[in-house]
C-alpha cells in the first residue's frame, strides 16, 4: 500500500511540473493562434503523462532498458498527439478565417454567406447568429433607403407645395399694394385661405417632428370610443356634405379606451378628410367600432377604388401621396405619417388594406383594464 502511495506521489510531482509548466506556456502564448493554444495543450498532456512516467520509472530503479522503451512508447505518443492537435488546430483556424472574410463582407455593406465546409458546433451557433444578424441588417437598411426616399420626397413636395401658395401670396398683395385688385375682398379672402392651408402645414412638420423625436406630449383620460367617434363624424360632416359623400357610423361599440382624446380625434379626423377627398360623389365612408382580440379596432372604409398592392406598405410613410395630384388638396402626405405616429404612441398599431371598392384603415388601441 506505502508503494502504491509512493509512486502516486512521484507521478503527481512529476505531472504536476508539467502542467505548471504548460500553464506558463499558455500564458505567453495567449494571444496567439489557436494551433498554437491546442499544439501546447496536446503538448501538455503527453508531458505530463511523460513526467509522471519517468519519475515513477526512476523511483522504481528500472533498468536503462527498460527506461529507454517506456521513454519510446511516450515519446511516440507525444508525436501522434502533437500531429493531431496541430491538424485540429490548422482546421479550425482555416474555418474561423472563412468565417471572418464572411463577416467582413456583410459588416462593409454586403450580405453574409456563410463558409461552405463542416465546422464545429461552437462556429456552426456562430455562423447561424451572423446569418440572422445579416437578415436583419438588411431590413434595416432597406427600411432606412425608402425612409431616405420619404424623407427625399417629402422634401421636393413641402418645396412645391410652400412655393405654389407663396407666389399666389406675393402676387395678390403686389396687386392689392398697387391698386390693380379688381376685387379686393375675394384676394384678402384667397390669402387668408392660403395662409390658414400653410399654418395647417407647418403644424403637421411639426406634429411630425414631435413624434420623431419621441416628445409627442400624451395627456391620457378614460373616454368611450362611441364618444370619440360621435365628435370626430361631426366634425368631418360639413367636409362630407361638401364632397357629396355620405358617413355610415351606425356599428359603434362603446367600449372604454385610456387615451389622449385631442390626439386621437386628431388620428380619426385624418382618417377620416382622407377618406372623404378620395371616395367619389355620392360614395360613403363607413365608420366601425368593435372590440378584436388584445383591444379595440377602429375602423375607416373608403370607396377610393383601392391601393396598388406595391403601395400598401407605404401607405403611412412620410411623405406618400399615391398617385393623386401634388396639389390641394392633396396635402404634404403627412396626415397618414401622423396617424401612425400617434397611435403607435398610445402603444397601438396602424394598419390598411384593400377591401371591395376601396381600401380600409384600421388602428387597434388597448382597452381599458378592468
Amino acid at each position: 500500500m506505502n508503494d502504491i502511495l509512493l509512486i502516486a506521489l512521484f507521478a503527481f510531482l512529476g505531472a504536476a511540473a508539467a502542467g505548471l509548466l504548460g500553464a506558463l506556456v499558455l500564458r505567453i502564448f495567449r494571444h496567439r493562434s489557436l494551433v498554437v493554444s491546442l499544439t501546447v495543450v496536446a503538448a501538455v498532456a503527453v508531458t505530463a503523462m511523460l513526467a509522471g512516467t519517468l519519475a515513477v520509472a526512476w523511483a522504481m530503479f528500472l533498468s536503462p532498458h527498460d527506461l529507454t522503451v517506456v521513454t519510446t512508447v511516450v515519446a511516440m505518443a507525444a508525436v501522434v498527439s502533437l500531429a493531431t492537435a496541430m491538424l485540429l488546430g490548422r482546421w479550425v483556424a482555416a474555418r474561423s478565417r472563412d468565417l471572418t472574410l464572411a463577416a467582413r463582407s456583410f459588416g462593409d455593406g454586403g450580405t453574409f454567406a456563410a463558409p461552405v465546409g463542416e465546422v464545429t458546433a461552437e462556429l456552426a451557433a456562430l455562423t447561424r447568429e451572423l446569418a440572422a444578424t445579416s437578415a436583419k441588417l438588411d431590413s434595416s437598411r432597406e427600411r432606412e433607403r425608402a425612409l431616405e426616399t420619404s424623407r427625399r420626397e417629402l422634401v421636393a413636395w413641402i418645396s412645391h407645395d410652400l412655393r405654389t401658395p407663396l407666389a399666389g401670396l406675393r402676387a395678390m398683395s403686389e396687386a392689392l399694394e398697387d391698386g390693380m385688385a379688381p376685387d379686393s375682398g375675394r384676394y384678402l379672402r384667397q390669402i387668408r385661405t392660403e395662409v390658414e392651408r400653410m399654418n395647417d402645414m407647418v403644424g403637421d412638420l411639426f406634429e411630425l417632428s414631435r413624434i420623431h423625436a419621441g416628445s409627442l406630449p400624451l395627456t391620457p383620460a378614460r373616454i368611450s370610443v362611441y364618444d370619440l367617434v360621435g365628435d370626430a363624424l361631426a366634425g368631418a360632416h360639413p367636409l362630407a356634405r361638401e364632397h357629396g359623400v355620405r358617413l355610415v357610423g351606425d356599428r359603434i361599440e362603446a367600449v372604454p379606451v385610456e387615451v389622449d382624446s385631442k390626439e386621437m380625434s386628431r388620428v380619426l379626423g385624418n382618417l377620416l378628410i382622407n377618406a372623404i377627398r378620395r371616395t367619389p360623389a355620392d360614395g360613403t365612408v363607413a365608420v366601425a367600432a368593435q372590440r378584436c382580440e388584445g383591444g379595440v379596432m377602429l375602423s375607416v372604409t373608403d370607396g377610393c377604388g383601392g391601393i396598388p398592392e406595391e403601395d400598401l406598405p407605404r401607405v403611412f410613410d412620410t411623405g406618400w401621396r399615391g398617385t393623386h395630384a401634388r396639389t390641394p388638396p392633396a396635402g404634404a402626405g403627412l396626415g397618414l405619417a401622423i396617424v401612425r405616429g400617434i397611435v403607435e404612441a398610445h402603444e397601438g398599431r396602424a394598419a390598411v388594406r384593400n377591401v371591395a371598392g376601396g381600401c380600409r384603415f384600421e388602428v387597434t388601441l388597448p382597452v381599458c383594464p378592468g
